[in-house]
């Protein structure tokens, strides 16, 4: 501490003769402020009362009681502490009664304004004495009196704040070199004590030269120090690509440079390509409506890796080898996909009851109410453990790359981490992440909180989804949550907690076959029976009540009612694709939504133009992408999303540069996307209004707004996505095989 004292006492003499010479100075420029305030109030009041004045004074019989009546409302509603009227020889004529014997008329005439201070023993007052003229005859002088005594309290209080304030600089600054001192003297005595232990060559440059002369049972240690100057240099590559045009090449480049053709895994409920037995007994090859394949499949294609899944397809267990492998995709076979098999009950307990009657409403909180059963639990666990029995079975080191996807799998990090203790698990949660008193409703939070912590990288979409985790955890975990470094210890090694928006491939497969625009734009006309000077918006959605598509319909009704002009001639195409159809909420959905559909049809709809063309089936991505092209807008009204992947694919498809995206604020995509018109889906109003603008909107503002948009879609596309979270895991892997090293060079040193 003395020598810290050192830097302190002068530190603190300094700042104490610098306040000593900046608070006059800050007094100073503060009156002066506050006369110059002054002036302007004088002449703005002299202004809007010169007129009445005017004729006050030129009433005649009466004029001394109305013009005393006029000052009194003057100073009444402006704060002023006198009023005051001379005549051109001097004379005060009328006056407020407060008005200062100090404050003299002046005989000469004046055209000009003029403003002074005057320091009497009770406070200092400002004058105003101002002009009064009519007809180019001036009539006298308006003195306007205003006390300073506030000026002068503000000054005081200015001059108590500004010596507060370089206190707390001084001590914030002395704490600092303290602190800065006390680490500079720790990391000296360390450094003289890894010297003397030979460590030192550890954080040398040259370590590589200097092993050649070092004792023999000291030259382990300089080779793993070589190993960590290596893996430091490896890391600044790797963040050097993100400088990179990202696409399935630079994955490839960094599986093969940073992570040296490491086995990559991806664990997901759903598989990317489904065989499907038709009625005709012949298979078909479908790929499921969901925002995660559609992230991961190109991922997958450049990591040609394995990919485990529950086999769901009617003739999925008839296309697998005897291994249970199947290789995708079909057309041209890059990566191959293990399926897991479940019981109707194992699927009924895990898939539908706890995951999507409980953590799915949990987490959406789009005011559903979710359902916790033990035998669903019981189920969930089951099917976890069984998935991290294939990751282990699948895994042909004990070190790979596990991609665990979204919240089908919150326990199965940890059982993988006790399966494969030097894996690298990475987490991805596709949905929202609640704040503590939602997810505070499950029974078995710490379980699930314990078995997502089992992860190395745990990813969300947005950073308030990361905030609401590191905040439940804290609630409900003894565990150490280090904000600065977004990391939780639970346990064992680290989690790391990090923000990844998720996007889509660039540029999208499915766009590469489409016809032009206005060829997509007459085919979708004529398969729906609409005119082709119909205006058309699209949504894309599965049926799902976290959409907002009751909402959206509601939107569409308010619109034809508030602009009539737009009955029969603009009409909506929503394709619903079935989802859950189990379960007793999905299926109201269902029914209600044909419902709505069916009732604004029937008031609105007119002969080739129904407001809304309702498709609940699955559509492939060909389908998907000529909608996105006919249609002049999209609308996107997720009551509550992780991202939602569909504006995006809308932007992407748009190469036109022309449509309109409405896009809920409950999206994590309305983040990235700040010029597609942003909506609260629970207004009615805003969104009718909204999708009118979207309308009429110029195709110059079209072009503006969507060319900004595809160019971020185009940057932060899935492969950069999928590229952080692998940089990230090579960061992590290099850094756990050095210290590896380091520490069994140390046992081997420790034992010579």
């Amino acid at each position: 501490m003395p020598l810290s004292l050192r830097f302190v006492v002068p530190l603190a003499l300094a700042l104490a003769a610098i306040a000593y010479a900046v608070v006059p100075l800050v007094d100073r420029l503060t009156f002066q402020w506050f006369v110059r305030d002054l002036d302007m109030r004088g002449a703005l009041i002299v202004q809007t009362a010169q007129d009445p004045l005017v004729e006050l004074l030129r009433s005649g019989r009466g004029a001394r009681e109305r013009v005393l009546r006029y000052f009194d409302r003057i100073v009444e509603g402006q704060r002023i502490f006198a009023l005051g009227f001379c005549d051109q020889a001097g004379k005060l004529l009328y006056a407020t009664r407060v008005f200062p014997e100090a404050v003299r008329c002046t005989k000469a005439e004046r055209r000009e304004a003029r403003n002074f201070v005057l320091e009497l023993p009770d406070g200092a007052l400002h004058v105003s004495a101002n002009p009064i003229a009519a007809d180019g005859t001036v009539l006298g002088e308006l003195m306007i009196v205003h006390d300073m005594s506030f000026a002068q309290r503000r000054s005081e209080d200015t001059r108590k704040y500004v010596l507060w304030l370089f206190a707390g600089i001084a001590a914030v600054v002395a704490l600092i070199t303290v602190v800065i001192a006390e680490i500079s003297w720790r990391g000296w005595v360390n450094g003289i004590k890894a010297v003397m232990s030979g460590d030192y060559l550890l954080r040398s440059p040259a370590a590589k030269a200097a092993a050649s002369g070092l004792r023999p049972e000291l030259r382990p240690i300089a080779r793993d120090l070589q190993a960590l100057v290596n893996d430091l240099e490896s890391e600044r590559r790797s963040r050097d690509e993100s400088q990179t045009t990202w696409g399935p090449d630079a994955l490839r480049r960094i599986l093969r440079q940073d992570l040296k053709g490491d086995e990559v895994l991806i664990v997901s409920n759903r598989e990317p390509y489904l065989h499907v037995r038709r009625k005709d007994n012949v298979i078909e090859i479908q790929r499921p409506a969901s925002g995660l394949v559609t992230a991961l499949e190109p991922v997958m294609r450049a990591c040609s890796g394995t990919w485990i899944a529950h086999g769901a397809g009617s003739a999925d267990r008839d296309t697998v080898d005897k291994h249970d492998h199947v290789m995708v995709p079909p057309e041209k076979p890059s990566y191959r996909i293990r399926r897991v098999w479940l019981s109707q009950e194992e699927e009924q307990g895990y898939y539908f009851g706890f995951a999507n009657e409980g953590l799915w409403p949990l987490c959406h909180i789009a005011h559903t109410r979710p359902s916790f059963r033990a035998p669903d639990w019981e189920h969930y666990q089951t099917v976890n453990r069984r998935f991290a029995d294939v990751v282990a079975d699948e895994a042909r080191t004990d070190d790979p790359i596990v991609l665990v996807q979204d919240y089908h799998f919150a326990l199965l990090p940890k059982m993988v981490r006790e399966r494969l203790p030097r894996a690298t698990i990475i987490t991805f949660w596709h949905i929202p992440w609640p704040n503590p008193e939602a997810f505070g409703i499950c029974p078995w939070r710490e379980e699930v909180l314990e078995g997502m912590l089992g992860s190395s990288i745990l990813g969300f979409h947005t950073q308030f989804h990361c905030n609401n985790f590191f905040d439940t955890v804290d609630r409900f975990l003894e565990a150490r949550v280090d904000r600065e470094t977004f990391t939780i210890t639970h346990g064992g090694d680290p989690t790391e907690v990090r923000r990844y928006p998720i996007s889509i491939e660039w540029p999208p497969n499915a766009l590469a076959v489409q016809p032009p625009v206005p060829e997509c734009r007459k085919r979708v006309r004529e398969r729906l029976g609409l005119a082709p000077d119909v205006r058309l918006g699209v949504g894309v959605d599965r049926l799902d009540y976290t959409k907002g598509i009751l909402e959206r319909f509601a939107a569409i009704e308010r619109l034809l009612e508030l602009e009539p002009r737009w009955i029969g001639q603009f009409s909506f195409l929503q394709a619903a694709a079935p989802s859950r159809t189990s379960i007793d909420e999905y299926q109201n959905l269902d029914a209600r939504v044909r419902q709505v559909a069916a009732r604004i049809n029937e008031r609105f709809g007119r002969p080739g133009c129904p407001p809304i063309v309702l498709k609940i089936e699955h559509h492939d991505a060909a389908q998907v992408y000529e909608m996105y092209r006919a249609a002049d807008l999209c609308y996107v009204s997720s009551l509550h999303d992780g991202m939602n992947l569909v504006a995006k694919e809308y932007v992407a498809a748009r190469d036109d540069e022309q449509g309109v995206l409405l896009l809920s604020q409950f999206t994590g995509a309305a983040r990235d996307l700040a010029e597609a018109l942003i909506v609260n889906p629970y207004d009615i109003e805003q969104s009718a209004a909204a999708m009118h603008l979207a309308l009429t909107m110029s195709p110059e503002e079209q072009r503006a707004r969507m060319r900004s948009m595809r160019n971020l879609v185009q940057e932060f596309n899935v492969y950069r996505w999928a590229g952080r979270m692998l940089i990230d895991a090579a960061r992590m892997r290099h850094r756990s095989r050095v210290m590896a090293r380091a520490r069994a060079a140390r046992r081997r040193s420790g034992s010579l």
